[in-house]
């Protein structure tokens, strides 16, 4: 008997003004298991991990955590439960070290700079890193920054956004091998939003989203004139 999904996302449906943007999408993830979506560009996959990630609301459908509804978590509780990294990181504050200690200072913890410094150094980032200003930073240092920054205090269930586009082939590489010890060792369930899954592949199986309804009924009506 298969186990009970860590999360599974029912019948989720999104409009923006007169524009569908995910129609009916389901969807399960275990924990320990990483799981790849991709689509053609523009098929809402952002749109997705902002509604899983409690950031949009969806016009219908249910999310379920661990058997319990969305509706049954506070805010606060639900984006502790599901971590979110976008593409463009949004830092904030003056350095790195404002960003990683943001999740200790909410749980009212004192951060532990040592562990921030070897936090830093498993995604090639130097220990004096910690304190440099993030106007600094390159876009694949954000990248890194902003991943270290949602796992310090592991949630259940991860959503990336593309977070090695800005990355080297050896970076990639290293933030893979972070994100599959984490699925293997601790449990983590992780959706992971690609265009390229033949890198990841071999992390999880792929969810294709279709195209929006309206590009999906102009190349049918394309296909009836030709």
């Amino acid at each position: 008997m298969a186990s009970s999904p860590l999360l599974a996302v029912q019948h989720v449906s999104y409009q923006s003004g007169s524009q569908s943007i995910l129609a009916d999408i389901s969807l399960e993830v275990q924990a320990g298991e990483c799981r790849l979506i991709t689509g053609p560009s523009g098929c809402g996959k952002s749109t997705l991990l902002k509604i899983i990630g409690g950031l949009l609301t969806p016009d219908s459908g249910t999310l379920v955590l661990n058997g319990r509804a969305s509706d049954a978590f506070t805010p606060e509780a639900w984006r502790q439960a599901v971590g979110y990294c976008t593409q463009t990181p949004a830092l904030f504050g003056d350095t790195v070290y404002d960003n990683l200690a943001f999740p200790w200072v909410l749980r009212q913890k004192k951060p532990d700079k040592a562990r921030l410094r070897a936090d830093l150094a498993t995604v090639n980032l130097a220990e004096d890193t910690l304190e440099k200003s993030i106007q600094s930073l390159s876009g694949g240092e954000k990248q890194r920054v902003s991943l270290i920054r949602n796992l310090q205090f592991l949630p259940q269930v991860l959503l990336l956004d593309e977070i090695t586009s800005a990355l080297d082939e050896e970076n990639k590489q290293t933030v893979h091998k972070l994100i599959a010890g984490l699925v293997k060792e601790q449990h983590l369930g992780v959706l992971w939003v690609t265009h390229d899954t033949s890198e990841l592949r071999e992390l999880g199986d792929v969810i294709t989203l279709p195209a929006r309804l309206k590009e999906q009924s102009e190349q049918e009506g394309s296909h009836e004139s030709a």
